[in-house]
Order: C-alpha cells, then sequence, then structure tokens
C-alpha cells in the first residue's frame, strides 16, 4: 500500500526543484504526485502523457493525492514567460503575482489549494510561482502551521555567487551522498579591495541579511489582496525597518574607515558606484546584469515589460511628497485633506512612498520607491533595444547586495526624516519615568574586557540542492563565511524609589561614538546613527536596587542561525498549534550573527544606550512581545496577526529632533537612561559553524 506524506512534505514538494515538472519525482522519498487527469499536465507535457506514467514513479511508494476541481483560468499570470525574470518593483509583473495570489488564497480547503498549486506549478513563471506561493502560506488560515524552507535552497542563484553551480553539479553526479565535500564561496567574489566599496560586501552581500529582506517583503508584501496588505502600522514599520538598515550600513561603513552614505538625489547624474553581481538565474534565462561605474539612468520604455515612465514623473513624486509634508497633510483620493498626524501621519506617508496599495492618493504621489528601484535596475537596457533583462535591484530578494541600494534608500529615508522634523520634540517628562533611575549598565563577553564586545569570521554551509534541477538527489553544500560575534550579556543596576512595584521597556541602542572625521557627534546627527539590539518588558520590585540581565542571544531584533538557516526536516517542531506557527512566521527577522557591526582590530569606540520607559505609554492592549507567534522578531516583523507591541513611535527616543538646549547626548538623558562607552574588537579569524554539513569530510 503506498504512503501519504503530510502537509508540510506536499508543500514542501512543490518549492523545492522550480523548473523540474511536476511528475518527476520529489524528494529524497522520490513522492510522486498523483494528479487526477492529463488536464494537470502542462500543454507541453500532453502529447505524452501516456509515456510519463511508465517513465516516472513507478517504483516509489510515496504518494501524494490531488483533487479533482474545477481547473482556474491561469491566462493571466501565464503571460509572463517561463524563461523570463520576475520583479516585484514592475507593475505588470506585481498584477500577475497579485492575481496567482488571490487563486491561491481563494481555495476554500487545503486540498484545493494543493490542487491549484499542483495544475500552476508548470504553467506559469518559477520565480513568480514561488513568490506567491510563499505569501498564500503565510497567510492562509489553513498553512499558517507550515514551514517556508530557506529562499537560498529554494532558489540559490539568488544568494551565491554563480560559479557554484558547475562544481555543485559535479559533486552530485560524481560523488555519492556521504562523500560530497562543502564548495568553499570566497568571500571577495564580486570585487577587490580596489573598490573601497568592496570593504562592507560582507554586510551586504550577507546570505541572511538578504533572506531578512526577502522575507520581510512575503510578509508586508505592498500589492496583494487587501486582508493581506492592510496589518497594523504597516506603513511606519516600511520606514523603521529600512532606517535601522541604513543605520546598520552606516555603521559598517565607519568601521571600515568610510564616510556615511550619499543620498542619491539627483537622478541624473551618473552613478558613481559600479556593481558586479556574479548571479546566475538558472530559471530565466538572462542573468543579472552588472553596472559600470559611471552609468547614467534614462527614462524607461519597455514596451514588452509593459512599463513607461520617465525621470520626470520620479521628480514630480518627490516634489508633492516634499510639499505635502512640509504643509503637514495630504490629500486623497476625494479631494479631501488628511492631516498627517503626529502618530498616524509615519504611517500614511510610508504607505505613500513604498508605495504600496493603501496609499491615500496613487495618482497624485505616485509610486515613488518602487518605480526607483526599477529605474536604477535599469541603465544598461532602459528601452529593451539588447533584450537585457533588469539588474539585481529590480528583486527584493537581491537588491541588498548592491551598494546603489543604500544610496536610494538614504533618500527616501531623508522624506520620513522631514516629517520628523516637523514633529514635536520629546520634552523632558515625555522622556523620563518618575522614580526609575539607570545607575550603572556594563557588558560582558567571555574572554573578552569589560564593556568589549568580540567579532569573527565564521563559516556555515547551506544546502543548494532543493534548487539544483535535474540533478542526483541528496545534498549539496555552499561554505559561506559570515561575520559572527561572541555572546555577550548586559548588566543593568536600577533603583526604584517608588516604593512600589512598577513595570517598564527596556530599550537597547548601540551607536559609533565619533564620526567619520573622528569627532564626537552632535546629537542630531548621531541619533540617526543609533540602531536597536533590543526591546523587552522588565518588572522592578518594592525593593529600591534591582540588576537586570539579559543575553544578546534573546534580542527582540533578530531571529537565531536556526531560524535564518532552518533544515525543515530536522528543525521542524514536532507538535502542531502555535510552535508550527511560530516556527513559519519566524523567518522573518535580522539574522542574529549580524547583530553587531563588524568592530576593528584596535576596537571601534561606540556608545551603548538603555532607557527604561514607562509601561502604561507603551503597553498595546492584547499584545506584546511576549505573546504570539514570532515574539522573538518582533522590532523588525510585528506579531503574527496581533496589533504591533509598542505604543511608541518606532525608533523612539531617537526619531524626533531634540529638544531645545540639547547638543550632545549627554545633555539628551534623563535619569531613567543611561550611557556607556563599548568597545568593539574585530579578530580576524575564521571558526567553523554549527551546520550539519561541518560533520562531511
Amino acid at each position: 500500500m503506498a504512503n501519504t506524506v503530510d502537509q508540510q512534505h506536499q508543500l514542501l514538494y512543490l518549492l523545492g526543484r522550480p523548473t523540474e515538472p511536476i511528475f518527476v519525482p520529489k524528494g529524497d522519498r522520490g513522492a510522486v504526485f498523483d494528479i487526477p487527469s492529463n488536464d494537470f499536465l502542462a500543454e507541453r507535457f500532453q502529447d505524452v502523457a501516456g509515456d510519463l506514467g511508465t517513465r516516472f514513479g513507478e517504483d516509489t511508494n510515496v504518494r501524494v493525492p490531488v483533487r479533482n476541481i474545477t481547473l482556474p483560468d491561469l491566462s493571466f499570470p501565464m503571460r509572463l514567460g517561463r524563461q523570463e525574470n520576475f520583479s516585484l518593483f514592475l507593475p505588470w509583473h506585481r498584477e500577475m503575482a497579485t492575481r496567482l495570489i488571490e487563486i491561491f488564497m481563494g481555495m476554500r480547503t487545503y486540498e484545493d489549494f494543493l490542487a491549484v498549486s499542483v495544475y500552476a506549478r508548470d504553467r506559469v513563471n518559477p520565480y513568480m510561482y514561488i513568490y506567491a506561493m510563499s505569501v498564500a502560506i503565510l497567510h492562509r488560515p489553513d498553512t499558517r502551521g507550515l514551514q517556508l524552507p530557506p529562499m537560498s535552497e529554494i532558489l540559490p542563484e539568488k544568494f551565491v555567487d554563480g560559479g557554484v553551480f558547475d562544481r555543485a553539479r559535479e559533486q552530485s553526479n560524481v560523488r555519492n551522498e556521504g562523500t560530497r565535500v562543502p564548495i568553499e564561496i570566497p568571500r571577495d567574489y564580486t570585487a577587490s579591495d580596489l573598490e573601497e566599496e568592496h570593504r562592507v560586501a560582507y554586510f551586504r552581500e550577507d546570505v541572511g541579511i538578504n533572506l531578512h529582506h526577502w522575507h520581510w517583503h512575503l510578509v508586508y508584501p505592498f500589492q496583494a489582496p487587501l486582508n493581506i496588505v492592510r496589518k497594523d502600522r504597516r506603513g511606519e514599520l516600511f520606514f523603521y525597518m529600512h532606517q535601522q538598515i541604513q543605520a546598520r550600513y552606516n555603521f559598517e561603513r565607519l568601521c571600515n574607515r568610510l564616510g556615511r552614505v550619499k543620498r542619491l538625489l539627483n537622478l541624473r547624474e551618473p552613478i558613481e558606484e559600479g556593481y558586479f553581481p556574479k548571479l546566475d538565474t538558472l530559471v530565466a534565462s538572462r542573468n543579472y546584469p552588472p553596472r559600470p561605474s559611471g552609468s547614467k539612468l534614462s527614462d524607461i520604455n519597455r514596451e514588452a515589460d509593459q512599463i513607461r515612465f520617465d525621470i520626470a514623473d520620479l521628480e514630480r513624486w518627490r516634489d508633492r511628497i516634499i510639499e505635502a509634508i512640509q504643509i503637514g497633510r495630504v490629500i486623497n483620493t476625494k479631494g479631501e485633506v488628511v492631516e498627517l498626524t503626529e502618530e498616524g501621519g509615519i504611517d500614511i506617508l510610508g504607505d505613500i512612498v513604498e508605495a504600496s496599495i493603501l496609499s491615500i492618493n496613487p495618482n497624485l504621489y505616485g509610486n515613488v520607491h518602487n518605480l526607483g528601484h526599477f529605474l536604477l535596475a535599469l541603465p544598461h537596457d532602459p528601452d529593451q533595444r539588447h533584450l537585457e533583462t533588469f539588474s539585481v535591484m529590480a528583486d527584493p530578494t537581491t537588491a541588498m547586495r548592491d551598494p546603489v541600494f543604500y544610496r536610494w534608500h538614504a533618500f527616501t529615508d531623508d522624506l520620513f526624516q522631514i516629517h520628523k522634523r516637523t514633529l514635536p520634540s520629546y520634552p523632558a517628562n515625555k522622556l523620563d519615568y518618575q522614580g526609575v533611575r539607570i545607575t550603572n549598565i556594563e557588558v560582558t563577553t567571555k574572554g573578552a574586557g569589560k564593556n568589549e564586545m568580540t567579532t569573527f569570521w565564521e563559516q556555515n554551509d547551506i544546502d543548494l540542492s532543493r534548487g539544483l534541477d535535474f540533478t542526483p538527489r541528496g545534498p549539496v553544500f555552499a561554505r559561506l563565511t559570515q561575520l559572527q560575534h561572541e555572546t555577550f550579556t548586559y548588566k543593568i543596576q536600577v533603583e526604584n524609589t517608588s516604593n512600589s512595584q512598577r513595570m517598564g521597556t527596556v530599550r537597547i541602542y548601540l551607536a559609533p561614538k565619533f564620526d567619520e572625521r573622528g569627532q564626537p557627534w552632535l546629537f542630531r546627527d548621531q541619533r540617526n546613527m543609533f540602531i536597536e539590539l533590543d526591546k523587552f518588558v522588565v518588572t522592578l520590585g518594592r525593593q529600591k536596587t534591582s540588576t537586570i540581565t539579559r543575553e544578546s542571544s534573546q534580542s527582540s531584533i533578530t531571529i537565531p542561525f536556526e531560524s535564518t538557516f532552518r533544515d525543515l526536516e530536522s528543525s521542524r517542531p514536532s507538535t502542531g498549534g502555535q510552535a508550527l506557527e511560530a516556527f513559519n512566521y519566524c523567518g522573518c527577522g535580522w539574522p542574529q550573527h549580524m547583530l553587531i557591526p563588524r568592530g576593528t582590530p584596535e576596537g571601534f569606540p561606540c556608545q551603548l544606550f538603555i532607557m527604561i520607559s514607562d509601561i502604561k505609554d507603551d503597553m498595546v492592549e492584547g499584545s506584546s512581545a511576549g505573546n504570539g507567534a514570532c515574539a522573538e522578531s518582533a522590532s523588525f516583523c510585528g506579531i503574527r496577526d496581533k496589533k504591533y507591541p509598542d505604543r511608541r513611535s518606532m525608533g523612539y527616543p531617537f526619531d524626533r529632533v531634540p529638544r531645545s538646549g540639547v547638543d550632545t547626548l549627554q545633555q539628551f538623558l534623563t535619569p531613567n537612561m543611561a550611557v556607556t562607552d563599548v568597545r568593539i574588537v574585530f579578530t580576524n579569524r575564521t571558526e567553523p559553524g554549527r551546520s550539519v554539513s561541518n560533520q562531511l569530510p
């Protein structure tokens, strides 16, 4: 009697090896989908339908039953060719993907969803299929317990050096599974240090960081069915998550003797930074093209992509947005005036700038962020005369690899900062927590000095086999070298003079102590350099003095290595319910190994800032960072099906210009805040990681 497989594996088989036909046995167990009729086969296979049953899967005992349903009309999603690349920033592609998501979400039962997924797999573009399936799995009530595999396994060509794949095929064809050795990817494979921007390539090209960006956009798509897009404070979270990426990148740049990113203000000037991604698109017919230094942008007119817009359009939308910010109100599609209020204005602005389908007036304020990405992805072929595809900037999975991503987001972040500068400063009484005083903070790291953090290189392996079509089964590993840090502990001494139990939110941030010239910061500039390290609720007892300890591995920003690069077969929770929900949703989060910047061999001077804010001004009813799925990365990703677990503005207390008379960080402090000097010491050593293939020869 044939065995069946659970829902997790059924969906996993559909996501693996994206160009391999549905009738080829799937996974290491050789599972076969039992389609109810030949109508489920793509048209290109129907003339050999009778032969397929005898050639594939006769020997397997693992069967996946597929229900016979009324098949949907896929004509619109199928307009994108299977050999084309796919871009979320291209409106036509996004509309096709949205229609596919609607079809997937519209299936009434899991069995119907599985059937339509089988039917669509060989018909629509593989990249678009993976995206739409991933969004649907994340948001369907009946699949919320299923786990998405890391995108680095499904589509490894978007994450690692394209030169690795010939060696990977050789490994899988020549070596038996037990004798395969990891294929090491050099840390410096996209450029040499003759290109100064390459000093921070370890950050831009980190697989974990790019997986975070991809997964965040799955959880927060800017176009999809409305109930998927409309999430609590979605526009504000778009601002804050990207602002923190900018702060972290600028921090890394200072550690590498580079200045902060220059905003991309003039789209008509040559782009100084070049980028050669070295990425192969195994699905599409063209690889990601490079951008030589000094490339110039041009108006876009690509008939086959059904898109035409001018640089002047982006400039006009930018000017309208800036004018709306400066007068403090926007106009909706009904012609009504909507105030950009102190609390809700940033959320409205985030939806406008991105622009998501929640934008209050897309005709007036346009599509600045998304079409800016597409413009920057096509300096090499703006009118498609050379039949070239777009570069990495047009794909959320790959965009963070390119130095121009950070220049573009420095510009979009500045739009939000213009709005923040129009808001009233926090007076001291809005920052203080009466009766609560931090008297001392200290950081301890094993083997390091007091208030010293240490970083080093670590090698970790990722499995490429789920994305390598038509090769023998079994794992094929690529070995990456990534930044890592020693785990450290915060020790916070607090006085509570209220004679009663108090609750508060501990907020931990880190910033460089000096600017790129080696000078102390003015607070108005340093506040935008603070990176959030952690945020958690604490209860202070009646005793006057208490000590709070917290491990860096508990950060509310990050997800652990096992969640970023998880092996679904070995790390999947054995029980259902909330644990399974969390396992899926928690794929969204900053990678733990990149929690702190690299530092320098001599020790990079930083300032660690900690405050305890009053819980009554922080608490959101029914939602807290310790309540619900994915609590561990709530700061960047929120909590599934709940409100954002902090009522304060994201980035508080650094999201406003300082009050009058505050020029330095010390002048900003209130008694419930404290600052101490710390150093990040980089040791240029390479340690083995924790992944499974380290046990191989």
